[in-house]
């Protein structure tokens, strides 16, 4: 009877293994898309997704499909995995503060003056205007206050392409025009995770005298979610957010997120998003080393984090794919469920890009192209910082605009 057991657990186990599923993003020749879908049928497949703008599916296989079999069906050039991976990973607040002295250490130094300078905060001004209350210091290092009487980025329409974004935040509301949700398409793309509605803040928080403003107060913003409450997402997902960007005409799209390596299927919407008109600014990364993608397509605007000192942050990623460098450290923006917090990374300079591309737009900027050349010719080398750490360095708004 106990050998009957085990040899019933046995075939259960391997009935289970057996139809487990796996999901490939399968690229095809533009002539071949009906006899591709059927022979994937044939293979016992199912295709989840298709996308438009470029020859490509998303389909899942029982697990015992091997990537050499879908190769082998006719029309097919290309097969990935459609892996589900984090995306986010802000850089800790704290990460480039200096370290106060312990107390015993700071009595000392008080006591014989020795090593003891009172530091100076210059940015610190009296509180009267309630304006100048409102601006962020990443905002106000990037001069955009100086670039609204020009242009406030109204009319522009900027894609958070991110966990979605929180839509009721009183600094967001009046600017929120819509959006998609490609991890669940029928569900309002609403941020369960936070960091989209942060990005948003940076990108284009109202001017109301209350919170905090963006680069660019005025634009719209439309929340594409393609992570989940972790942070995390299937390549499919992202890709199904960068064609709805396209499809509804978006001006810009911010992508506060990196991971994985290079995928065919993704450059290929990436590139069919840029030859669509739209600008794509991605941050480079938080891991210290090579720029991540999808920043590191040629057709991203890659953007390291710096700090108030105008130092690159320890955490940025760095290298000749970077377009750009902007504020990342200590970044005051708008927290999911109301209220503000600080948060650090590539995923904050990112948006004050994204934003400075919209006053760009909004200055008459037409295509991704001009805009690039709009951004980087009103840029300056940060002393100190190699090409690799900044690009063409920190634009000024008012130069961008003027």
């Amino acid at each position: 009877m106990k050998n009957l057991l085990t040899i019933a657990v046995a075939i259960m186990l391997a009935a289970a293994v057996g139809a487990q599923a796996s999901q490939k993003i399968i690229t095809f020749e533009p002539s071949n898309k009906a006899e591709v879908v059927g022979n994937i049928e044939e293979l016992g497949g199912k295709v989840t997704r298709t996308f438009t703008l470029i020859n490509s599916l998303v389909a899942v296989f029982p697990d015992s499909t091997k990537d050499a079999t879908i190769y082998s069906l006719k029309g097919v050039s290309d097969v990935e995995e459609d892996k589900y991976i984090r995306w986010i990973e802000a850089a800790p607040a704290s990460m480039n503060a200096v370290p106060l002295p312990s107390l015993d250490r700071a009595m000392k130094l008080i006591g014989s003056g020795a090593g003891w300078s009172a530091p100076v905060y210059t940015a610190i001004k009296p509180d009267l205007d309630p304006a100048q209350k409102e601006i962020p210091w990443g905002v106000m290092r990037v001069n955009a206050p100086a670039a609204w009487d020009y242009t406030a980025g109204k009319g522009v329409k900027v894609a958070v392409i991110d966990t979605g974004i929180d839509y009721t935040h009183p600094d967001l509301a009046a600017n929120y025009k819509g959006g998609y949700n490609a991890v669940d398409p029928a569900a309002a793309p609403l941020d369960d995770q936070g960091h989209g509605t942060h990005v948003a803040g940076t990108i284009a928080g109202v001017k109301n005298l209350a919170g905090v403003a963006g680069v660019a107060p005025a634009a719209d913003l439309y929340a594409v979610k393609v992570l989940d409450k972790n942070g995390s997402g299937q390549y499919s997902w992202i890709m199904a957010g960068i064609e709805w960007a396209v499809q509804n005409k978006m001006h810009v799209i911010n992508m506060s997120l990196g991971g994985g390596g290079y995928m065919e299927a993704m450059h290929n919407v990436i590139k069919a998003a840029k030859a669509a008109g739209v600008t794509i600014v991605c941050a480079a990364g938080n891991d210290s080393g090579a720029v991540n993608y999808p920043a590191k397509y040629p057709e991203s605007i890659a953007v390291s984090a710096s700090d108030s000192s105008d130092k690159i942050a320890s955490f940025s990623s760095r290298g000749p794919e970077l377009a750009l460098i902007a504020p990342g450290v200590n970044i005051y923006s708008t927290r999911k469920g109301g209220g503000y917090h600080n948060l650090s990374g590539t995923s904050m300079a990112c948006p004050h890009a994204a934003g400075l591309a919209a006053l760009a737009v909004g200055a008459g900027a037409k295509g991704p192209d001009a805009v690039r050349a709009a951004l980087t010719g009103a840029a300056r080398k940060l002393p100190g910082l190699g090409a690799n750490d900044q690009g063409a360095g920190l634009v000024d708004a008012f130069k961008l605009v003027r």
